[in-house]
């Protein structure tokens, strides 16, 4: 599925208050991705993290990693609050992560569940390999097929994820060596279909389309949901990745 930087921009700004609260994948994979980053290098000259969001990495970043310089990124310019609050002295860069300008090489790169968003995940990790200085760091988060696998079914829409073996090739491809890789499952149950939907919506999930649901739609999609999947969970299979240049 294609999509659309203005659609995502406009659900998760409208997601942001809810966002931290409900993000419990997202919070595992920032915990998970900079404990393994620990392994290989706690000091950074340059840190250039890509969609800070609400800050939920960059308050993990700035009690976990040393740095000397700190960017973060995002579509949204509401952002630029949730950077500062954590990291003052940090320089935001608004704009399409694949497409901002940087005033040098980073030593690190990092961002956690973003990538997911990118139509072409090769072409995008291709650029951001641009951001990074020799012998620096990609640490990302992402989700591989199998995430929200019961929308999928339901639906029809999904986004163009790739798998473990994809990610893996692309960086070594890319001139990448992989510190660190493994992927997840994970599953979240909820009371009825309408938690779900609302769970989607306070993450910002609900860009995956750009249209309004009418009530005979949310019933028919709450009457497929109960019938196909009545433990009533949802799947998310995000993957961690390390990588050095």
């Amino acid at each position: 599925m294609q999509t659309d930087p203005k659609t995502i921009k406009k659900q998760f700004e409208k997601s942001m208050a809810d966002y931290d609260k409900n993000a419990v994948i997202q919070d595992f994979t920032a915990d998970k991705m900079l404990s393994e980053l620990l392994r290989f290098n706690n000091n950074f000259d340059a840190v250039l993290e890509l969609g800070v969001g609400t800050g939920l990495l960059t308050k993990k970043v700035a009690n976990t990693l040393n740095f000397e310089k700190y960017f973060g990124n995002d579509l949204i310019e509401k952002s630029e609050n949730y950077l500062k609050k954590y990291l003052p002295s940090a320089d935001f860069i608004c704009g399409n992560a694949l497409k901002i300008k940087i005033p040098y090489k980073m030593n690190l790169v990092i961002s956690n569940a973003m990538f997911q968003w990118f139509d072409n995940l090769e072409k995008g990790l291709n650029t951001i390999s641009e951001y990074i200085s020799k012998d620096g760091i990609l640490a990302f988060s992402t989700f591989t097929p199998d995430n929200y696998k019961e929308i999928r079914d339901i639906t029809g829409l999904t986004l163009n994820y790739m798998s473990k073996n994809e990610i893996e090739d692309v960086l070594n491809r890319l001139g990448f060596k992989i510190l660190y890789c493994e992927e997840f499952r994970k599953n979240i149950k909820f009371s009825n279909p309408l938690e779900i939907l609302a769970h989607m919506k306070k993450t910002g999930v609900n860009s995956l389309s750009e249209k309004v649901w009418d009530i005979k739609k949310i019933k028919g999609f709450c009457d497929k949901y109960s019938q196909k999947y009545p433990e009533l969970s949802l799947t998310y299979s995000p993957i961690i990745v390390i990588a050095g240049k």
